[in-house]
């Protein structure tokens, strides 16, 4: 991937938070964000360490995590619209043993749409169909999920949420563990859809997150928020972080300015 320059266009955001905090039945806050402005369109790396607020964050803006204060608007609506907002959370294994084809999975992206019991018509069996063949999935149709390979299930579970053809996409760690097809496919999905709307992807990879439009770095509350020059900085991953991953940074970019060859 490759960070796009910001455009007039982003202007309008696509989901604003205000003064929320977060907690789940412990009532033991995980996440607070005093104030959070996210774009029109373009991809958005959700970036720190584990536990740092990331999956959270995303369940918030899905609209399937109620602040304990504050305020969550996506889409210019509060609560945040569910049927407008497709999501591609982390598998697993309880998902992996349903008995179902990668066809079925692909349809249910479609019941935001129609509901459980609707039969498809024309236009989401089209929406389907074309977010199988952009997954490389379509001759796995018949195949049962749990039959897949790891990278098979997360495409057909990406194309699932293409199907929703929804106006936000939310992703948690999408390329995580993925074999090379996979992982590529996907990719090119993301840097396409990332064109028409806005895609918020949580990842631990640093470079993914160099490649985005813009980065909310997280740690129990937003550490940097902005291009990922302005907010991977070694100070702002310091704090996020610790030493560790602000030396990392600092390899990588030494790295980066490092001649390719050799002097003439």
């Amino acid at each position: 991937m490759s960070a796009r320059e910001p455009s007039t266009a982003d202007a309008k955001p696509s989901a604003r938070l205000h003064d929320a905090r977060f907690a789940y039945r412990d009532q033991r806050v995980v996440l607070t964000i005093e104030r959070l402005a996210l774009p029109e369109r373009g991809l958005v790396a959700l970036v720190g360490p584990n536990g740092c607020g990331k999956s959270t964050l995303l369940l918030a803006l899905a609209g399937l995590l109620e602040p304990l204060t504050g305020q969550v608007e996506v889409l210019d609506a509060t609560p945040p619209p569910q049927q407008r907002i497709a999501t591609v959370f982390q598998q697993h294994h309880a998902d992996e043993a349903l008995p179902l084809t990668v066809d079925e999975v692909v349809q249910m992206g479609r019941f935001a749409h129609r509901g459980l019991v609707r039969r498809l018509r024309r236009a989401d069996r089209e929406a389907v169909e074309e977010a199988m063949d952009r997954l490389a999935i379509a001759d796995l149709r018949r195949r049962q999920m749990a039959e897949l390979s790891g990278g098979q299930r997360q495409r057909a579970l990406v194309a699932q949420a293409l199907a929703q053809r929804g106006d936000l996409l939310l992703l948690d760690e999408p390329l995580t563990g993925l074999d090379a097809p996979s992982r590529e496919r996907i990719h090119a999905v993301l840097e396409a859809e990332r064109e028409q709307r806005p895609v918020v992807m949580a990842t631990h990879d640093l470079d993914e997150a160099r490649a985005a439009d813009q980065v909310v770095l997280l740690s129990g509350r937003v550490i940097a928020a902005g291009r990922p020059e302005d907010a991977l900085t070694p100070d702002c991953l310091l704090t996020a972080y610790g030493g560790v991953a602000a030396a990392e940074f600092d390899e990588h970019r030494d790295d980066a300015q490092a001649p390719s060859g050799p002097s003439a």
